[in-house]
């Protein structure tokens, strides 16, 4: 199979238009000066020339596995292969841009979650059910790639040194059964899994809990490697970064008393196995 059938590739989003055009021309002007045809280039590469044109074009977004490949049969010494970040960064939705950045590197994060897992904790199906589900409906092509883009962020977890994360997230997150029995099954059997690693802690705010911290929503807490701390506030499709000492404080305020309200670690994948056994 050709990596074209075996990655799902969709439009470019607008906010990241500007890289996928000036990448286009480079590839375009490594080609031509490599004196091959678009059809000779897909064939190194595993693409059709129709797509070869679309990323020339700055239509579609190609693959890092494709720059790193383009890069080396057209000999551009490393010029393409330097577009690989700035490529990825662009297949997120605008408003997810800086976050994602931010999130490969940190050295530390910490989120809350209200309504679904984490994208970070999503199993390839809970994921496709949570696109699935988006109104306005996403074409079948978004969809692959955004659930592929979903997966790709849960790299973290093999970083080394590893970063230190810690998830706190709603008791009914989990009772939600979203996609179905069988695909929630394996969400609940993920959070197991992944809560076991030691750089990961995992805790659950119980439904039943008369005070809570954070009722006005979800956020995340991010330390980089050169210890500065930003928060990120996301809601519907838009986000906003909080650099300033006194709003990342007031939500590391916020976090910490819900991890203090919030089930033990221990108590949270305990009920896990109890809500796998029910469901």
């Amino acid at each position: 199979m050709s990596e074209e059938a075996a990655e799902a590739e969709a439009d470019v989003p607008e906010a990241g238009s500007g890289v996928l055009h000036v990448f286009g021309r480079q590839l375009k002007r490594f080609r031509v000066r490599a004196g091959m045809e678009r059809a000779q280039l897909g064939a190194l590469t595993g693409y059709s020339a129709s797509t070869i044109a679309s990323y020339e074009q700055g239509r579609r977004i190609p693959s890092g596995r494709f720059i790193l490949k383009a890069d080396e049969v057209l000999g551009a010494d490393g010029v393409l292969a330097e577009f690989v970040e700035e490529v990825e960064r662009a297949q997120y939705p605008a408003f997810f841009q800086n976050a994602a950045e931010l999130e490969r590197k940190a050295v530390e994060q910490h989120v809350y979650d209200t309504l679904v897992v984490n994208g970070l904790l999503q199993t390839e199906g809970y994921a496709r059910a949570v696109f699935t589900m988006r109104r306005p409906l996403l074409d079948e092509e978004t969809i692959e790639q955004r659930v592929a883009l979903r997966l790709t962020r849960q790299d973290i977890f093999a970083r080394k040194p590893p970063p230190t994360i810690s998830f706190v997230m709603e008791e009914s997150i989990l009772r939600r059964q979203l996609g179905g029995r069988a695909v929630m099954r394996g969400q609940l059997e993920q959070i197991l899994l992944i809560g076991q690693q030691r750089n990961v802690d995992i805790q659950i705010m119980p439904n039943t809990r008369e005070e809570h911290a954070a009722l006005s929503g979800p956020f995340t807490l991010i330390e980089t490697e050169k210890a500065r701390r930003i928060a990120y506030v996301e809601v519907h499709k838009y986000s906003r970064l909080f650099t300033d000492r006194a709003s990342v404080r007031e939500l590391e305020e916020q976090y910490g008393v819900l991890r203090a309200q919030a089930l033990t670690p221990r108590e949270s994948l305990a009920l896990v196995e109890k809500l796998l056994g029910e469901t």
